[in-house]
């Protein structure tokens, strides 16, 4: 068990021992849930893969990838 300090702004930091097995990054998204009086954080899992690309996107790429997320559900 960890322990984690809560902050004036109710944040809590996950330790990184946490982070590691769960393999969460800075920018993933977690789900948090109440289990009676227990929280229950987790990893959420993307619908969509992850790519790394190892390279800067430009502006009309991002505007590209934004104008066909929005129009998946409309298909």
């Amino acid at each position: 068990m960890e322990r984690v300090k809560v902050t004036r702004n109710y944040q809590v930091t996950i330790p990184a021992s946490i982070r590691e097995k769960l393999d969460i990054r800075e920018g993933d998204i977690v789900e948090i849930t109440l289990n009676n009086d227990e929280i229950v954080i987790r990893k959420a899992r993307s619908r969509r893969p992850r790519i790394k690309l190892n390279r800067k996107l430009t502006v009309d790429e991002v505007e590209r990838d934004i104008e066909e997320g929005m129009n998946e559900g409309s298909g």
